[in-house]
């Protein structure tokens, strides 16, 4: 059953031979070699600049999380000396930079980013399964774990909450239990009780869906929960609720694959009828009871209410609650060799790390969901930082033909219908920069007519309700799901009319008929680029 593991070193060592193998035959950018699992890609990130490595002692509570912040949108970070953790090692940041996670995929633009990953939705490549022998997730095995925490790195992310939290655990749901398809998505846990902990659930989830199908059953669901695991499996993770184009049964699994270009390879299960990702650093294989409910935190449980006390942060940037939520079972934990010291993505949430994971995939849908309704319009999809994962976008478009007028309409109110939880959807013309938020506000300040362009098309529908302003309508009642109303989302139309380009033509520097360095040294030019911020940067390199 034993695999050899590779040293780091000699990983470090592979990955910049490929490297430059790579570059030599001029196919830098379509190698995905390095990314089909953690090791691999951390050591390709290593030989490429795009890693921080510390040996200095890092506290799970509070520490890990504070130090992500101060570099928020930087290049990973690895703590090799985690307390209390001998035998792992943690990373953070992983998807903190765009560019880095750009050039891991081969992708060569954020634009081309969301068109690739769309095709990869339509195509998925299909996983392989490998014996138990050879699989790296299973070089030791611990069955019937008496406290699931030894094994993980549970996370506090600030003051404000009473316990420690794991979040980055990635579920595989695969077969009859996701009607012959397969699913990767985030649950929070905590471990209150040695070898059972809380399974939260997203109202509309992809395993909502899973568990009220078995509510009822005598069965629980079998599922593993997989830690530091392939890249492109970390992304598909993150693809929740679009399920217009990722529905039920469909094959998030092999959608990883598609996006990696190699098939993601599986595992059975030790003790459980389910399977795992082979590749991972760490799995907790079990079941989850929909019917064995407890509290997430013991402030909660003490005072019998849930939605009230603060726990764990939100996506949408406010502070998340404490609810009563199903339990996680675990009957065995599989890892590579404890020596080895198994890897485990610690993600703060309400970070670009945490963002770029769930809204990378969430773009290409949303691109891919407006393919669907008119070929052909749709230019570019967007979600920056600030919209906050799935609660808002941007929908860039080109109309071709006066008949293409009103396109962008239908896409605003199939986005905030499809996207659960979405309050914000913005359509933009050709010319304006998705990427720039200056342009943006730039765009709806001018072309915005309040009484024709601002759309509510779901009024009293039904999404998640994160925002304060709508928990706030269960009035003193627990704020749960079903205590609180989606009030529905504002799509704003701020596209040129057809015909009308010429009356909206945005003027037009001559900065490609100029070279500075004719006129300047090097170091005024650089001293005066310091300076520009903000808009003025999109204004620049279009010389608008």
């Amino acid at each position: 059953m034993q695999r050899h593991i590779r040293k780091d070193k000699q990983l470090v060592a592979k990955a910049k031979k490929a490297s430059k193998a790579a570059k030599k035959a001029g196919k830098a950018a379509s190698s995905t070699n390095h990314a089909h699992d953690l090791r691999t890609a951390l050591a390709w990130l290593k030989s490429q600049g795009d890693l921080i490595e510390t040996k200095k002692e890092v506290d799970p509570d509070l520490e890990v999380t504070g130090l992500q912040k101060h570099m928020d949108g930087g290049c990973p970070v690895m703590f090799h000396n985690v307390k209390g953790k001998p035998n792992h090692r943690v990373i953070t940041n992983l998807f903190g930079d765009m560019n880095v996670i750009n050039k891991m995929f081969g992708w060569k633009s954020d634009a081309e980013r969301v068109r690739k990953l769309a095709e990869a939705l339509r195509k998925p490549l299909k996983s392989v399964e490998i014996s138990q022998d050879d699989a790296p997730v299973q070089e030791h095995v611990v069955l019937k774990p008496k406290d699931v925490n030894k094994y993980l790195v549970p996370i506090r992310h600030t003051t404000y909450e009473p316990e420690l939290t794991v979040g980055s655990g990635i579920r595989c749901v695969t077969g009859a239990e996701f009607d012959g398809g397969s699913d990767l998505g985030y649950n929070r846990m905590n471990f209150r009780w040695g070898n059972v902990g809380t399974f939260q659930i997203s109202p509309g989830s992809h395993m909502w869906q899973v568990v009220n199908k078995y509510y009822t059953a005598k069965e629980p669901v079998p599922i593993t929960m997989c830690f530091g695991v392939p890249p492109a499996c970390t992304l598909m993770a993150g693809a929740g609720f679009d399920y217009a184009v990722l529905p039920m049964g469909c094959d998030e699994i092999g959608i990883a694959g598609a996006v990696q270009r190699a098939p993601i390879r599986l595992v059975k299960a030790r003790t459980v009828n389910a399977m795992a990702l082979a590749d991972a650093e760490l799995v907790l294989e079990g079941y989850v009871n929909p019917r064995d409910r407890r509290f997430e935190t013991k402030e909660s449980e003490d005072a019998g209410i849930q939605g009230r006390f603060h726990f764990h942060p939100e996506w949408a940037g406010y502070m998340g609650k404490a609810y009563k939520a199903p339990t996680f079972h675990v009957t065995a934990v599989t890892m590579r060799k404890p020596e080895t010291k198994p890897i485990i993505f610690a993600l703060g949430v309400h970070t670009l790390d945490d963002h770029n994971i769930d809204t990378t995939v969430r773009e290409a849908a949303i691109f891919e969901l407006c393919e669907r309704l008119q070929p052909g319009i749709v230019q570019n999809v967007v979600i920056p930082y600030c919209m906050t994962d799935w609660g808002g976008c941007i929908i860039q478009v080109k109309k071709r033909h006066q008949i293409d007028e009103g396109w962008q309409r239908n896409f605003l109110a199939a986005a905030l219908s499809c996207s659960q939880g979405m309050r914000l959807a913005i359509a933009v013309s050709e010319d304006v920069d998705p990427y720039s938020m200056d342009d943006v506000m730039w765009c709806l300040t001018t072309r915005v007519n309040p009484r024709t362009d601002i759309l509510n098309p779901i009024p009293g529908g039904r999404g998640q309700t994160f925002m304060p302003a709508e928990r706030m309508t269960a009035g003193d009642k627990q704020w749960t799901a079903s205590n609180t109303q989606f009030e529905g989302g504002m799509g704003i139309d701020s596209t040129v009319p057809f015909g009308y380009e010429s009356d909206f033509l945005r003027p037009v520097y001559p900065i490609d008929k100029v070279n500075p360095e004719k006129f300047f040294s090097k170091d005024d030019i650089a001293n005066a680029k310091s300076r520009m911020h903000g808009w003025v940067h999109s204004l620049a390199r279009t010389g608008r």
